[in-house]
Protein backbone atom coordinates (compact mmCIF):
# COMPACT_ATOMS: atom_id res chain seq x y z
CA UNK A 1 0.00 0.00 0.00
CA UNK A 2 0.98 3.45 -0.66
CA UNK A 3 1.41 4.97 1.92
CA UNK A 4 -0.08 8.66 2.67
CA UNK A 5 -3.34 7.58 0.51
CA UNK A 6 -5.62 5.64 2.42
CA UNK A 7 -8.04 6.74 5.31
CA UNK A 8 -6.70 5.26 8.90
CA UNK A 9 -8.17 2.02 9.57
CA UNK A 10 -8.36 1.15 13.46
CA UNK A 11 -11.26 -0.03 16.13
CA UNK A 12 -14.67 1.92 15.98
CA UNK A 13 -17.76 0.63 18.44
CA UNK A 14 -20.69 0.49 16.23
CA UNK A 15 -23.76 0.43 18.31
CA UNK A 16 -27.23 -0.47 16.58
CA UNK A 17 -29.97 2.02 18.47
CA UNK A 18 -32.93 -0.85 17.68
CA UNK A 19 -31.16 -3.11 19.46
CA UNK A 20 -29.04 -1.56 22.25
CA UNK A 21 -26.02 -3.80 20.93
CA UNK A 22 -22.68 -2.22 20.10
CA UNK A 23 -19.61 -3.95 18.41
CA UNK A 24 -16.15 -3.70 18.28
CA UNK A 25 -14.48 -3.64 15.18
CA UNK A 26 -12.10 -2.92 12.53
CA UNK A 27 -12.65 -0.14 10.31
CA UNK A 28 -12.18 3.42 8.23
CA UNK A 29 -15.42 5.15 9.39
CA UNK A 30 -15.07 7.16 11.95
CA UNK A 31 -17.97 8.85 14.63
CA UNK A 32 -17.54 12.01 16.44
CA UNK A 33 -18.61 10.64 19.45
CA UNK A 34 -16.65 8.59 21.88
CA UNK A 35 -17.59 5.64 24.00
CA UNK A 36 -15.37 4.04 27.17
CA UNK A 37 -15.63 0.34 25.83
CA UNK A 38 -15.72 -2.77 28.32
CA UNK A 39 -11.65 -3.23 28.12
CA UNK A 40 -11.65 0.30 29.63
CA UNK A 41 -10.31 2.16 26.46
CA UNK A 42 -12.60 4.66 24.75
CA UNK A 43 -13.00 4.02 20.84
CA UNK A 44 -15.15 6.50 18.23
CA UNK A 45 -18.55 5.19 18.40
CA UNK A 46 -20.68 5.41 15.00
CA UNK A 47 -24.47 5.05 15.35
CA UNK A 48 -26.17 2.54 13.12
CA UNK A 49 -29.68 1.93 12.35
CA UNK A 50 -29.50 -1.97 12.12
CA UNK A 51 -26.97 -4.40 12.73
CA UNK A 52 -27.35 -8.26 12.41
CA UNK A 53 -28.31 -8.06 16.22
CA UNK A 54 -32.06 -6.32 14.82
CA UNK A 55 -32.00 -7.75 11.86
CA UNK A 56 -34.78 -9.84 10.93
CA UNK A 57 -32.87 -12.30 8.65
CA UNK A 58 -30.59 -12.81 11.42
CA UNK A 59 -32.60 -12.85 14.17
CA UNK A 60 -35.23 -15.24 12.93
CA UNK A 61 -38.25 -13.17 13.10
CA UNK A 62 -38.04 -12.66 8.75
CA UNK A 63 -42.20 -13.32 7.39
CA UNK A 64 -42.54 -15.83 5.22
CA UNK A 65 -44.12 -14.91 2.20
CA UNK A 66 -46.98 -16.98 0.49
CA UNK A 67 -45.51 -17.50 -2.81
CA UNK A 68 -48.25 -19.85 -3.76
CA UNK A 69 -51.43 -17.31 -2.66
CA UNK A 70 -48.94 -14.68 -4.89
CA UNK A 71 -49.03 -17.10 -7.75
CA UNK A 72 -52.66 -18.04 -7.82
CA UNK A 73 -53.39 -14.04 -7.10
CA UNK A 74 -51.71 -13.71 -10.67
CA UNK A 75 -53.01 -16.51 -12.37
CA UNK A 76 -56.75 -15.38 -11.27
CA UNK A 77 -55.26 -11.74 -12.99
CA UNK A 78 -53.76 -12.26 -16.08
CA UNK A 79 -54.95 -15.87 -16.36
CA UNK A 80 -52.83 -18.94 -17.32
CA UNK A 81 -50.49 -18.77 -20.71
CA UNK A 82 -49.03 -22.35 -20.78
CA UNK A 83 -48.32 -24.39 -24.01
CA UNK A 84 -51.24 -26.57 -25.67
Amino acid sequence: MKPGIHPAYGPVVFRDKAAGAAFLTRSTATGSKTVEWEDGNTYPVVDVEISSASHPFCTGTARVLDTAGRVERFERRYGRSGAK
